[in-house]
């Protein structure tokens, strides 16, 4: 061997292999996503049959991810932080769909139950928890307000309680109502400004991606909502 050079390493074969793509920074985001959906296929037929057991999943759910928050691997942490943010939307979904669902002026404040605790818990070691449920909520509300100033929000109680015949109907009709120039152009106003607050959110660090992507998915579920409401509303889960 030359004189001052440095002997070549070999990977040995019991090295760890390199961390895989899916769990660098960018599955929490994707975990966000997919928890913003869950609601949609599981939370809303649960609620209607079973309101008051899928209330009481909510004390399982707080209670794996607090375990989880609390586990010696930061991944997992990570996660269970993120279910802990999940039980808020939970919670305030099982209260409003199982019990106001006609009364869409407690849509928001429902599902806020937990804001105090969120906005409180922000730069603690729940943070992420907290950008997730704020997200989470933000999205709601801002798909409420576009509801109301487009005139759609009144049609809400007349689309739930119509019978299984007449409700398709009513809900096409509403989601018709979206499409007119003046309820199109301030629906689209509205996304503009969230995707770039989405943008902006995305670059402030691990809690602003997660409350990014959090916000993004509830625009999108938002889109195919309303798809599902003029092409086949039966399948919208709304009614």
């Amino acid at each position: 061997m030359v004189a001052g050079a440095r002997p070549i390493q070999l990977a040995s074969p019991l090295a760890p292999p390199s961390r895989a793509p899916w769990l660098g920074e960018g599955w929490l985001a994707m975990a966000s996503g997919l928890l913003v959906t869950l609601p949609v296929f599981l939370q809303a037929p649960w609620v209607r049959l079973a309101p008051f057991s899928a209330l009481l999943f909510t004390v399982p759910l707080l209670a794996i991810g607090l375990g989880l928050g609390h586990h010696s691997d930061q991944r997992l942490r990570h996660a269970g932080s993120l279910l802990v943010g999940f039980c808020g939307s939970w919670l305030g979904g099982c209260l409003f769909w199982g019990w106001f669902r006609l009364h869409p002026i407690w849509h928001l404040p429902l599902e806020a139950c937990a804001l105090p605790l969120a906005l409180t818990g922000l730069q603690g070691r729940w943070r992420l928890a907290c950008g997730f449920y704020l997200g989470s909520l933000l999205g709601t509300a801002a798909t409420d307000g576009a509801m109301a100033l487009s005139g759609v929000m009144q049609l809400w109680p007349e689309v739930l309680s119509a019978t299984p015949e007449a409700a398709p109907q009513l809900l096409q009709a509403a989601a018709r109502q979206v499409l007119e120039p003046p309820s199109l152009l301030l629906v689209s106003g509205c996304a503009l400004v969230l995707v770039q607050l989405c943008r902006w959110l995305w670059q402030q660090g691990e809690v602003g991606r997660i409350t990014s992507s959090a916000l993004a998915t509830t625009l999108a579920v938002d889109g195919l909502f309303l798809m599902a409401a003029l092409a086949a509303p039966r399948l919208s889960g709304l009614i």
